[in-house]
């Protein structure tokens, strides 16, 4: 069977109140840039250093052709890219990537979000649905997160949702001009039983009710 076949679906589009993810587009090109480029500097220290996707460039050319990889990747099972939408509006981006077949079927994913919507709960609700879909849908059993010890923010993200660390991954990757350690937190199948938006939306009832505090991010 070819990875292609495999990626059941996608392409996908899922929602919880105003947080959507969808696929990524070419037609979001204008206020991808422009969100980017907004953003330069809250997304500086945890941005891999990769000349495909440039923070600052001003031309559409980068973004076209990260399109362009990530679309491919899809047809070929290798990834899901969506944008993270808030009220129907872009937000940012999730992507799960890195996709291995065969005995591991397990995956990367990476975010980011817009810095105006931070604090209102967009992230975990976004990764909880696309959690969701690629182990009840897709068919994935294991998703991994690697995250700079110093990004306290996406370490939360991943920690509420119940992710284990797993350790520190030495000099991983190429960030902000020096090669950087990362945290390597997991999730499998098992860890979500019923479904991790399940878990999720719980959590943020419970606190709203008295129960436990849960930091929005």
């Amino acid at each position: 069977m070819r990875d292609v076949d495999r990626l059941r679906g996608w392409p996908a589009v899922l929602n919880e109140g105003p947080v959507g993810l969808r696929p990524l587009r070419l037609a979001d090109v204008r206020v991808w840039r422009e969100t980017r480029l907004r953003n330069a500097e809250w997304l500086r220290p945890w941005e891999p250093s990769n000349p495909e996707t440039p923070l600052f460039r001003t031309g559409l050319g980068p973004y076209i052709s990260m399109v362009g990889t990530l679309r491919r990747e899809a047809r070929q099972g290798l990834a899901l890219p969506w944008v993270v939408t808030y009220g129907g509006r872009f937000a940012g981006q999730l992507t799960i990537g890195a996709i291995v077949w065969g005995s591991a079927r397990s995956a990367q994913v990476g975010y980011w979000i817009d810095g105006a919507l931070a604090g209102q709960g967009i992230t975990p609700t976004a990764l909880a649905m696309a959690v969701d879909h690629c182990f009840f849908t897709t068919g994935l059993h294991r998703l991994e997160a690697n995250i700079r010890p110093e990004n306290q923010a996406s370490r939360r993200v991943v920690e509420k949702l119940g992710f284990r660390e797993e350790g520190i991954r030495r000099r991983q990757l190429h960030i902000d001009g020096a090669w950087r350690d990362h945290i390597c937190y997991a999730l499998t199948v098992e860890d979500a039983p019923g479904g991790l938006l399940v878990q999720w939306r719980r959590a943020r009832e419970a606190a709203a009710h008295g129960g436990s505090p849960v930091e929005e991010v």
